[in-house]
């Protein structure tokens, strides 16, 4: 029976497999060859180009700009995330009734859907905006406020509502995490004298560390490949000043209508990620992690 058993756990993968295969290498291997081609619009002639499109992409000062905004982008959010969901965390992880509330409805960001994130926000920014008002009101400005007038306070802007909407679902894994660390591990410390301060540097942050590194891993990935806020708050403007990457290759291949250029630019990225995740996964953190598992 025993013999069985691997032949019947990949006949039960199989289904995931092909599906797998069909929405994701498909799709790769077309865009693979769209980066050696000339297409400039889908169904349009198109003739082999060689590696044309990655040297025009390496060789683009625009790709660069994008590729340091990303950088940019994804350390600016790490930052304020992490910093809001400890802070939540730390509030809200012991359990109570005040507490699970809270805990429902600080996912509410998380839920609603890009487009309504991004008008909700573009409506409290304006000039006669909340928060214009607000701070008029404090007396810290004397006219109101352009948020995305420039690059670096577009950016900075735009950090602040992705991580407005993205912070709530880090909360509620750490929350979860500390919540699985035993209680007689804390109490013990203080105890033996520690103070809270102690308890969390000392004690919770390690054993914090596993969720923290899935959560660096995963939330580097996803933060590089937001599109919708940045594009529907600023276009990748002023001046390209929140083009990331995905709107680097979204206009290269909807707006400069090509597809070649921006198959090629979107293969360079994968690149990039993938290396990233290779120098993560055989990081000093990594390996440590892997040999207590």
């Amino acid at each position: 029976m025993k013999r069985h058993q691997p032949i019947l756990a990949y006949l039960l993968l199989a289904p995931l497999l092909l599906w797998l295969f069909v929405t994701i290498a498909i799709p790769l291997g077309y865009l693979g060859y769209l980066s050696f081609t000339t297409t400039g619009i889908f169904g349009s002639a198109a003739e082999f180009a060689g590696v044309a499109n990655f040297v025009r992409a390496l060789s683009s000062s625009r790709f660069w700009q994008a590729a340091l905004n990303t950088l940019v982008w994804i350390i600016g959010n790490a930052l304020v995330q992490v910093t809001l969901a400890f802070i939540v965390a730390r509030l809200l992880y012991r359990a109570s009734r005040l507490s699970r509330f809270l805990q429902v409805w600080i996912v509410l960001p998380w839920v609603v859907p890009g487009v309504a994130v991004v008008i909700i926000w573009r409506w409290m920014l304006s000039s006669i905006g909340i928060v214009n008002f607000g701070l008029d009101a404090l007396g810290i400005i004397s006219e109101p406020v352009s948020f995305l007038a420039t690059p670096a306070r577009a950016m900075a802007t735009t950090i602040a509502i992705n991580s407005w909407r993205w912070f709530p679902l880090l909360a509620i894994i750490l929350i979860a995490a500390l919540r699985n660390i035993p209680k007689e591990l804390r109490e013990a410390a203080l105890v033996d004298g520690a103070n809270e301060q102690q308890t969390w540097r000392y004690i919770l942050f390690p054993l914090l560390q596993p969720v923290l590194y899935v959560l660096g891993l995963l939330g580097t990935l996803w933060s590089a490949n937001i599109f919708d806020v940045i594009w529907l708050l600023t276009r990748g403007g002023p001046s390209a000043g929140t083009t990331t990457l995905p709107v680097f290759i979204y206009e290269e291949a909807f707006t400069r209508f090509r597809l070649g250029s921006a198959a090629a630019a979107a293969l360079v990225t994968a690149l990039f990620l993938l290396v990233f995740v290779v120098l993560f996964l055989r990081s000093g953190w990594g390996r440590s992690l892997g040999d207590e598992r």
